[in-house]
């Protein structure tokens, strides 16, 4: 069954909450700034917001509902989505389909976390279950051993070099470099990447994303109420989402992805070639080719090759993670579910703050979330198109 299109839906107004290596302020904070941005950005009185999907890890012991008390908002739409890296799209659907059935006008999409000197190692420690009781016990523990696991497999499997994964990073880097959100905005070559101190081999220092504080957000409405506004906007050519996708897999070589990428762009009307920019999830590079792969921009294995092939700054074959990514600009928690989509509302509305792919009309964005040892569980994309 073909899945109904996103027609009349406006997503807008991306806004973020700059981020910052530390804080001492809450999740709550962070999230409510950027609803703050968000009312500034729009225009809009707060009682006009009757929707709300956030997303944060850091906010427990609270969730979604105290989240509304703390913000004086009386939604009557709500979503919790405690999905990670995949966060993002998944609340850009379920904010879509709340305007489309008349569930809500107006919808808060926001994602935030804080990061002080507990945060991230409170959070690695509590992360699952199966984290807490089948791979803590054993020396082992956080993102890192369980991406190198991934990374390993990967390059054993494509012949993928490290090198490979660098001229993605260089490349995002490069990308940083003229965006004011972006934390890390150095300059580095391939050999610095090359010759980065190790941390869980094959990885080193600039695979691996650096935590942070802080929170990204936009808007969600009908376009009829977005253009009476002034606002610009982007639309929703078509959208996915998979969780815990082939599961007998050994160890995770592709994701969810490849199981609906075909319904991705039946319902986009357009393919891989029509894009003008690609945001993948990155908070490891060996994550941006099990996307390139598995949303058919490449074939599965071929990951190396279309590496070697293309260039990935704004003005290259492929402008990729063109804000810099995770890996330049930070990891906010949740907040890396929203970082590459506002980044394309950005390209595709023409106020990216730093570099901008000239007469971009069409974006695809790609998200992956929740980690558990050997393989994240959740993914999602979505293609938009300039409003």
């Amino acid at each position: 069954m073909s899945a109904r299109g996103y027609d009349g839906v406006a997503l807008c107004c991306p806004v973020t909450e700059p981020y910052v290596r530390r804080s001492e302020h809450g999740a709550a904070w962070f999230l409510s700034r950027a609803l703050r941005r968000l009312l500034d950005a729009s225009g809009l009185a707060k009682d006009a917001i009757d929707g709300l999907c956030a997303s944060s890890f850091t906010l427990a012991p609270d969730n979604a509902v105290g989240f509304t008390q703390y913000a004086g908002l009386s939604p009557r739409f709500l979503e919790w989505l405690p999905t990670g890296g995949a966060c993002g799209i998944m609340a850009l659907r379920r904010a879509a389909r709340a305007v489309q059935a008349g569930d809500a006008e107006v919808v808060a999409c926001i994602a935030g976390d804080t990061a002080n000197e507990t945060s991230f190692r409170d959070l690695i420690a509590s992360f699952s279950s199966f984290a807490r009781d089948a791979v803590y016990p054993y020396g082992a523990g956080g993102p890192n051993q369980s991406f190198a696991y991934i990374a390993d497999a990967y390059m054993r499997a494509t012949g993928a070099t490290r090198a490979d994964f660098g001229k993605l990073a260089v490349a995002q880097r490069e990308n940083a470099r003229a965006n004011p959100l972006a934390l890390l905005r150095a300059p580095m070559t391939l050999e610095d990447y090359l010759n980065a101190r190790p941390i869980a081999e094959p990885l080193h220092l600039f695979d691996c994303v650096m935590p942070c504080a802080g929170a990204d957000g936009f808007l969600v409405m009908a376009e009829d109420r977005a253009r009476p506004l002034g606002l610009p906007f982007v639309r929703v050519l078509g959208a996915i989402e998979r969780t815990n996708a082939f599961p007998d897999d050994p160890v995770q070589l592709r994701g969810g992805w490849a199981m609906d990428r075909e319904a991705l762009w039946a319902q986009a009307g357009c393919g891989p070639g029509d894009v003008d920019l690609v945001q993948t999830y990155d908070d490891y590079p060996v994550i941006s080719m099990l996307q390139f792969e598995g949303l058919g921009l490449c074939g599965p294995g071929e990951g190396p090759d279309f590496v070697r092939q293309n260039s990935f700054g704004c003005d290259g074959t492929l402008p990729h993670n063109t804000g810099g990514g995770q890996l330049s600009v930070g990891q906010a928690g949740a907040a890396g579910g929203y970082l590459g989509l506002v980044e394309a509302m950005r390209q595709l509305t023409g106020t990216a703050p730093g570099m901008r792919v000239a007469g971009a009309r069409r974006a695809l964005v790609g998200g992956f979330g929740m980690i558990n040892y050997d393989r994240g569980l959740c993914s999602a994309a979505c293609v938009l198109a300039r409003g």
